[in-house]
């Protein structure tokens, strides 16, 4: 069979695909808590909603859920909540339809990059977290 190859490796590229999906979360969730009142400042400045909150559930979802998911703990529900996570922070942080031509172009590439993200991580919902993680034990 000609894919013989990738089911014979299908545990560690699912965990390959873990590490690569949360390498940005969780950088940007370990700056987010190491600059927590700076970022309270920025998200004020876009408008988010309770930016102390806001902040805080941030730095809980990038940081600390990214690791959860890096190990493989809790994956299924966790995946689909980190994919929810990622809608909400395009929502807020990159609505370029009202933004000016100025910001629109690179604002709409951010949003659209979370919406790809979003794929990665409803896919990770439907595999597991394979056999090399935390739920496998």
């Amino acid at each position: 069979m000609r894919y013989t190859l990738f089911e014979r490796q299908r545990d560690i590229i699912i965990l390959i695909a873990r590490i690569l999906l949360m390498i940005l979360f969780v950088t940007s969730g370990w700056a987010k808590l190491t600059n927590f009142s700076a970022t309270v400042g920025y998200l004020g400045s876009i408008g988010a909603p309770a930016p102390m909150i806001a902040t805080a559930v941030a730095v809980l979802m990038e940081f600390f859920v990214g690791i959860a998911l890096v190990v493989g703990f809790f994956t299924r529900p966790l995946a689909m909540l980190m994919a929810l996570f990622v809608l909400g922070t395009a929502l807020i942080g990159h609505h370029f339809w009202t933004m000016p031509d100025a910001d629109k172009a690179a604002n709409m590439l951010h949003f659209y990059k979370n919406i790809s993200i979003m794929g990665g991580l409803f896919l990770l919902s439907v595999t597991g977290a394979g056999r090399y993680s935390v739920d496998r034990r």
